[in-house]
């Protein structure tokens, strides 16, 4: 029924507002249904799963879900009271800068409808690391939900230089950990909206940076969220330069910059101006997180994150060797049933195993 309700009715009417409204609009409806008892119960009546335990648990982190919320949506940390209710066992908040971000001149948002894509062009507006933190001081995290921190670079002309991002991005971390906020924490080092573009993606630039903030005390996880435009080749040398350092995982992947790739190109613009999120990323992070498990077997967590737009989309991603998923634009297109139909699909899947590995035994104990 409510399924039916979002993509009959809500969902025709939302298309017809601006993306960036509707996402204000989802963010201040969710930020006040988080703060009372009786809006978290209404959400959770409807879209929280209910079914049996399904936790797992991921670098000594136990998830209550395996979908997580991907940065880029609460990137001011003001869902991370509520995400729970519809069936996400984490929330990646960010990515968050050292100083606030205002984001690129609009318009930041736009939708390729028939490509079941969302042009993304934020350039990492957020109020900045010291303003999230203390809101996330005031936010009362829900029992057993993990909060991830996305940490980007300052989007200006000061963080232009190595140097200057680097330090950029080692005082957000550094502030993360002596405040103790957050479960885990990931480095975006692939953006492509901000100012010198991606220069955190080769692996002369990656190690710098990495030493620099292996000097900074975390005892938790700490992932790089990937490009997914490289080739493989080069891919595996931010691997190989990763597996030298204190990352316990990678994210797979950020936004696809190819928009020849769109289902639908006439839907793109002709401008290149911002990355495409949805179905445009889906087949390169699935063969990225393939090639990515058959290389590296358990060394690195794979988060699997791109054109989750379904049920079947979010088996691939783990079946391809994901760890742990996330996802936004699906639960934009196909509404916020999604992530309970996953965790009822994952629930299933453990039962189906569980018996499999049961009606095995007796074989195995005969030979």
């Amino acid at each position: 029924m409510m399924k039916w309700l979002y993509q009959q009715v809500l969902k025709r009417f939302l298309f017809l507002l601006n993306p960036e409204l509707v996402h204000s609009l989802f963010v201040g409806i969710g930020s006040f249904f988080g703060k009372t008892k009786v809006g978290r119960g209404l959400v959770s009546q409807f879209y929280r799963y209910k079914g049996k335990p399904i936790q797992l648990k991921v670098d000594g982190i136990t998830y209550t879900s395996p979908v997580m919320l991907a940065a880029g949506f609460d990137y001011n940390g003001k869902l991370a009271g509520v995400l729970d209710t519809v069936s996400f066992g984490g929330d990646e908040i960010g990515s968050v800068t050292a100083r606030p971000t205002k984001g690129n001149p609009k318009p930041r948002l736009r939708r390729m409808i028939k490509s079941q894509s969302l042009i993304v062009y934020k350039g990492l507006k957020n109020d900045g690391v010291e303003v999230i933190i203390e809101r996330l001081k005031k936010t009362k995290k829900p029992k057993n939900f993990i909060w991830g921190i996305s940490i980007a670079k300052t989007n200006d002309d000061k963080t232009v230089t190595t140097e200057a991002g680097i330090e950029d991005y080692c005082y957000s971390f550094r502030r993360l950990n002596e405040e103790g906020m957050g479960n885990f924490y990931t480095i975006n080092i692939s953006c492509p909206n901000v100012h010198g573009g991606e220069s955190f993606t080769t692996p002369a630039l990656l190690k710098p940076l990495l030493v620099a903030l292996d000097k900074i005390p975390c005892e938790k996880p700490v992932y790089l969220k990937m490009p997914i435009n490289l080739v493989w080749e080069d891919f595996q040398e931010l691997l190989v330069i990763a597996d030298q350092h204190r990352v316990s995982g990678v994210v797979i992947g950020n936004l696809n910059k190819n928009y020849d790739e769109a289902t639908y190109i006439d839907e793109a613009p002709k401008n290149y101006r911002g990355g495409l999120s949805g179905l445009t990323c889906q087949k390169r992070s699935t063969d990225i997180i393939r090639k990515t498990k058959a290389a590296w077997g358990n060394r690195f967590t794979i988060i699997g994150c791109g054109g989750i737009l379904s049920v079947e989309d979010a088996m691939d991603k783990l079946d391809a060797g994901a760890d742990i998923l996330q996802l936004i634009t699906g639960m934009i297109f196909e509404g916020p049933h999604l992530m309970k139909s996953i965790c009822e699909a994952y629930a299933q899947r453990m039962e189906d195993r569980e018996n499999n590995t049961q009606q095995a035994l007796p074989e195995a104990q005969l030979s």
